[in-house]
């Protein structure tokens, strides 16, 4: 089975930054977008940046211009890197791989990342 493992979250300032990473443990990485999404305390999950396998992106409105997501296909891993961030951006994060807009592999345990001064 195919796993997710998220890292790189933490307690971080207002306006502070982090930079977070998902492992896949297959060799079917480059076959699919990637996306991260995050889901915060009574909220739903949501999807806030994708990637695909060439490099192209789109981000959620609310991080445009603070988040960026890249990838490394020889490493099979996708990258966030959050800057200015927001006491709003507080949420468990997580990656999962798509399919026609759809999260196609079982969840990761995710990262946390809290903002707070």
């Amino acid at each position: 089975q195919v796993q997710l493992v998220e890292s790189g979250g933490g307690l971080v300032q207002p306006g502070g930054s982090l930079r977070l990473s998902c492992a896949v443990s297959a060799d079917i990485f480059n076959l699919y977008v990637m996306g991260w999404y995050r889901q915060a305390p009574g909220k739903q999950r949501e999807l806030v940046a994708v990637v695909s396998s060439g490099g192209t992106t789109n981000y959620e409105d609310s991080v445009k211009g603070r988040f960026t997501i890249s990838r490394d296909n020889a490493k099979n891993t996708v990258f966030l890197h959050m800057r200015s961030l927001k006491s709003e951006d507080t949420a468990v994060y997580y990656c999962n791989a798509q399919t026609l807009g759809l999260p196609v592999l079982a969840w990761g345990q995710g990262t946390q990342v809290t903002v707070s001064s």
